[in-house]
């Protein structure tokens, strides 16, 4: 951890200070019922981006200032209020502080029912007022964008599951119920940077016919993983920036990896049937994978037909654009790939004027969220996790 340097906080004062908001942000979401404990206990769904999401949310109503700020616990009863702002913010958490610090007066202007009903939507549970305010689904992916970058980093992986346990024992006797419920969150595994040679890591992760590890037998899923697991080199093969954040982030670069792996293959394996052409050639169906791990393979799917929907649209405003005579914007998948490899740092460095652009960049902010949210989630599918660590060591030997 960096210590502060007389201008900026330590990395670690704000660590602390973070899970500190975490775990009553949890439980006060408990308290409201936008969680229950059968959810904090199993962490299912994206739990690891919504709660760090309601933690920034929270904070923005606390904030008092202009430019907004995070008033931080007092590290003893005798130290004086800290108030976490862009002066003196550990850089590695300037890109987070400034796209939530741009969302903050968007809260705070909300009605009362609309701050609420924000909540919800972070939840991914229906807004309650009718009509729902609009505004509501930007504001939501900026902070579940800022969410994700935090949930990838493993000093929040490692502390998460006692953050889950903290909220899922408050509000019991003595802070502990006599039938605990226990979390069952489990980080995924540590990113390995001992080399393995570039021959090797093409050998079990390139696009060859006949993968060593795979045969006509093996089961549905291993081919859904090797296939991604195929891509994700491909994208390190022609992504020399990424190669670089392996060497600068390791843990950032894995997920980073992956994300850009699951919208290649949605976009370029995925057929209009929703099955996905996989490794050796063979067509996997939605119907050939085990229950439990369908929904991961129809979200691969949504993802494949959104970006080809998008794709077409941009095709026709670039069209549209072309025939006035004005200049053709960025294609939005372009900038999903961008906020893919550079991160909400990134959305937040664009320039962006106007609702209708703030519209436009939102729903590519939603996206990007929504393939982020697919990689989180497939670190914690068994099949997954059992070949992660491999995954882990190729990422190390490439050079």
């Amino acid at each position: 951890m960096a210590s502060s340097d007389g201008n900026h906080l330590s990395e670690e004062y704000i660590q602390n200070s973070f899970h500190s908001y975490l775990k009553s942000s949890l439980t006060q979401a408990k308290v409201e019922k936008l969680l229950d404990a059968d959810m904090l206990a199993s962490a299912e769904g994206d739990l690891m981006i919504t709660g760090p999401a309601l933690c920034l949310y929270f904070a923005a109503l606390r904030s008092t200032t202009n430019p907004a700020s995070v008033p931080l616990p007092r590290r003893s009863k005798t130290s004086p209020p800290v108030e976490l702002s862009e002066s003196n913010c550990p850089p590695l958490f300037v890109s987070f502080l400034r796209v939530w610090s741009s969302n903050v007066p968007r809260i705070q202007s909300l009605a009362p029912q609309y701050q609420h009903d924000l909540a919800r939507v972070i939840c991914g549970l229906e807004p309650l007022s009718q009509p729902p305010d609009p505004n509501l689904n930007g504001i939501s992916a900026d902070l579940r964008a800022v969410a994700i970058e935090i949930s990838q980093r493993r000093s929040f992986q490692d502390r998460y599951a006692s953050d889950l346990q903290a909220a899922l024992d408050a509000g019991s006797p003595s802070g502990r119920s006599s039938l605990r419920v226990k979390a069952s969150f489990v980080p995924p595994p540590v990113y390995d940077p001992s080399p393995i040679s570039p021959s090797s890591s093409k050998t079990s992760f390139g696009r060859s016919p006949s993968p060593t590890i795979l045969t006509a037998n093996s089961p549905a899923i291993e081919f859904i993983r090797e296939t991604l697991y195929a891509s994700l080199a491909d994208v390190l093969e022609r992504t020399p920036s990424l190669r670089r954040l392996l060497k600068r982030d390791p843990s950032r670069a894995y997920f980073a990896s992956v994300s850009f792996a699951i919208l290649d293959v949605a976009v370029t394996a995925v057929t209009p049937t929703g099955a996905v052409m996989g490794v050796l050639g063979k067509e996997l169906t939605l119907e050939e994978c085990p229950k439990e791990l369908q929904p991961f393979m129809a979200e691969l799917a949504a993802i494949g037909n959104a970006a080809r929907e998008m794709e077409e649209e941009d095709d026709e405003v670039a069209m549209r654009c072309a025939e006035r005579g004005d200049d053709i914007p960025e294609p939005r998948l372009d900038r999903v790939r961008k906020v893919l490899e550079g991160g909400v740092g990134y959305q937040e460095g664009r320039e962006r004027e106007g609702q209708g652009r703030r519209s436009v960049e939102g729903r590519a902010v939603a996206f990007t969220n929504r393939i982020n949210a697919l990689g989180l989630g497939i670190s914690k599918i068994k099949a997954f996790r059992d070949r992660q660590a491999d995954v882990f060591k190729v990422l190390a030997g490439i050079e």
